[in-house]
């Protein structure tokens, strides 16, 4: 048993309320529930009860156990002191508030069905991955196709915290945001930290001043992330090393210090060198690359400005001093769904919140066209039944494994919800 249940039989009154007492007896008559607010203080706050003859309003604390009142303390805090009711799973000590007042308890499982109580055990104990694996795939399409919805934008609403944090550290610079969005992206999960403390040690204006010449773009990339610091005899690279000091002593910059950057299990296209060269790349070809960003609308769109390769020299290397077969070091259109995915969607989404503007279902359709994304979880779901045909669904259902299946939060999810009510 949970208090979540509690907080759930209590908000929808998912109980017997026509004879309700007191643990003393006394007759009790919900007017009002009150309002779950989930904050600090009380569950529920403004109720209003009768209880005998008399009408209460204020606030409803629930507990599994009576006692848990004083294993929290709340004898002792003001915020607890218009507790008018403690609706608790199992009755085992009186309570007393800070005034010494008893407050009124009523036991809840003694007017739980055991339907709805059996249920509620089927639903949360867990079998192997997901608690509701053996049921989910039986959910109405309707239900399911609301809340992923809502899951897809509770997870921009999560991205967009961290763009906010950005806007700040560059005093409101759209495009320094991207810069730095960009650069953590291109690095993937591996490298993806290190390319954004590179990012945020080069400023973005020297990013604007410089990209009119991509080997100095390219020099203060791979200088910031440490890999021009041995000694070669490779022509590029020494070209590259003499670039990047002189771009320090013009802008007066010192060494900054970056997480080492990984080539250990990576496929070579996505060696940090290839994707350093890339980034740079872009943004010589594009000097002013966030007010065409931001009025993307489609796939197509995406892939036609940011068809972009790395330098002339990576077309047959990987790394410095060793030659491979030549090859074109294209971003590819694989790599860019993870762009529009991680960057593009969620710095559109963020530029309009602060605008006051509505966007999500343009957001929508936009990721209605990139392909699905593969990977463990989508495969796990998929083996219950529930496919992706695009990657709007598959954000959703990452955002429902992280946020709610590993959470447990079954009674804040509408699939839970939904399959409790059927049952």
């Amino acid at each position: 048993m949970k208090e979540d249940f509690l907080h759930y039989l209590w908000k929808f009154k998912k109980f017997d309320t026509l004879n309700l007492q007191t643990v003393r007896n006394e007759s009790i008559t919900i007017i009002r529930t009150g309002d779950y607010l989930e904050l600090a203080g009380p569950d529920f706050f403004n109720a209003q009860i009768a209880i005998g003859d008399q009408k209460w309003a204020g606030n409803v604390e629930i507990h599994l156990k009576s006692s848990d009142w004083y294993v929290h303390g709340h004898e002792n805090d003001a915020a607890y002191e218009n507790v008018i009711l403690h609706v608790v799973w199992e009755h085992d000590t009186d309570i007393y508030g800070k005034n010494n007042r008893q407050i009124p308890v009523l036991v809840l499982k003694d007017y739980v069905s055991s339907d709805l109580l059996s249920s509620y055990n089927a639903l949360i104990i867990p079998k192997s991955w997901i608690f509701c694996e053996k049921s989910i795939g039986e959910i109405d399409e309707f239900v399911f196709k609301n809340w992923r919805e809502r899951l897809f934008l509770e997870r921009l609403e999560r991205k967009s915290k961290f763009i906010y944090d950005l806007l700040e550290e560059t005093n409101h610079d759209w495009e320094a945001v991207l810069f730095s969005l960009l650069a953590k992206n291109f690095g993937l999960n591996t490298n993806g930290n290190s390319f954004l403390q590179i990012a945020k040690s080069i400023p973005f204006s020297i990013i604007r001043k410089e990209s009119f010449e991509v080997e100095n773009l390219e020099a203060m990339l791979l200088g910031t992330s440490g890999l021009l610091n041995d000694e070669k005899e490779d022509v590029y690279f020494i070209d590259l090393k003499l670039r990047y000091y002189y771009l320090l002593n013009k802008y007066q910059l010192e060494k900054r210090h970056v997480d080492t950057v990984q080539f250990f299990k990576h496929r070579p296209d996505n060696f940090p060198t290839i994707r350093l060269s890339q980034l740079a790349n872009l943004y010589h070809k594009h000097q002013n690359i966030f007010s065409k960003i931001i009025d993307l609308k489609s796939v197509k769109s995406v892939y036609d400005l940011l068809g972009v390769s790395a330098s002339l020299y990576w077309q047959n290397h990987y790394q410095f001093d060793k030659k491979s077969i030549r090859k074109p070091k294209v971003l590819s259109k694989a790599f860019l769904d993870l762009i529009i995915i991680n960057t593009i969607i969620p710095i559109q989404f963020a530029y309009s919140n602060m605008r006051n503007e509505s966007i999500s279902e343009d957001l929508i359709a936009f990721m209605n066209e990139v392909t699905p994304e593969k990977n463990a979880i989508i495969d796990k779901f998929d083996s219950f039944g529930i496919s992706c045909e695009n990657a709007f669904e598959t954000q959703s259902l990452l955002e429902l494994k992280n946020e709610y299946c590993n959470q447990k939060a079954c009674l804040k999810c509408a699939l839970g919800m939904n399959l409790l009510k059927s049952n």
